[in-house]
């Protein structure tokens, strides 16, 4: 066993109606258990994989709000996630983390309006998240809240954040994992998953495997098209 505070996981099946649209996405259905071994694992792949599918379900069932936040965040505009979350057993470390926090592109504006109403309530003077950037306010609240043994689980994160944005959110992800913290990320960018020392699972090809950061997507089509963008553009343009 290793010192993570997230082992693994594994899916109960029995618990997944046979008739849930979870059944049709190949790397799930084909998935029953899973083993974490480094601080900060990537998954890629293909939009539609179910990438987000399943962190989200990983992050519900730690106890995460599952619009993003800390384990304290109880709100909710839609209820729109899986029921896969209510099949995951997780496998827990000894090591508890200190920390927290769910942080998703997609729902983020939810989360910042709440963590300015969560702050107003408390007394704590807020940062104005709103009145900062879409990227400001995603990394702020990045660096405000990671922290040494901390769980956090980001969903596509560079969504919001420029490439020099990026390398910062890089950084950031790199200190705290060095300090026992534990990343669970889905990601397309070339830059996050270029993080050293982290392990990069792939969800094409209809099942969950491991993979080098240069075998990814998003490393071959960039590198493609630095080397030689007028050759893969005219390609692209004539079909």
């Amino acid at each position: 066993m290793n010192n993570l505070i997230l082992q693994g996981f594994q899916i109960n099946w029995n618990k997944i109606d046979p008739r849930s649209y979870l059944r049709n996405i190949e790397a799930i259905n084909g998935l029953d258990q899973f083993e974490f071994n480094a601080p900060v694992t990537f998954l890629v792949g293909e939009n539609g994989t179910g990438k987000s599918t399943l962190i989200e379900a990983i992050a519900v069932a730690y106890g995460f709000n599952p619009e993003g936040g800390t384990r304290n965040y109880s709100f909710s505009t839609y209820d729109d996630y899986s029921e896969l979350h209510s099949a995951i057993r997780l496998m827990r470390g000894f090591n508890k983390p200190g920390w927290g926090y769910f942080l998703r592109a997609e729902s983020f504006y939810n989360v910042a309006t709440k963590e300015e109403e969560y702050a107003r309530e408390g007394g704590v003077l807020s940062d104005e998240l709103h009145y900062k950037s879409h990227g400001e306010s995603f990394l702020t609240i990045a660096q405000e809240h990671f922290k040494s043994q901390g769980f956090y689980i980001l969903d596509e994160p560079e969504a919001a954040l420029s490439p020099q944005r990026q390398l910062t959110l890089l950084l950031e992800i790199y200190n705290c994992a060095r300090e026992d913290s534990q990343f669970i990320i889905v990601s397309h960018s070339p830059i996050l998953l270029g993080l050293p020392g982290a392990d990069i699972f792939s969800m094409d090809d209809g099942l969950i495997h491991k993979c080098e950061y240069e075998d990814t997507d998003s490393y071959q089509i960039t590198k493609l098209f630095i080397n030689d963008r007028e050759a893969l553009l005219h390609r692209l343009l004539q079909e």
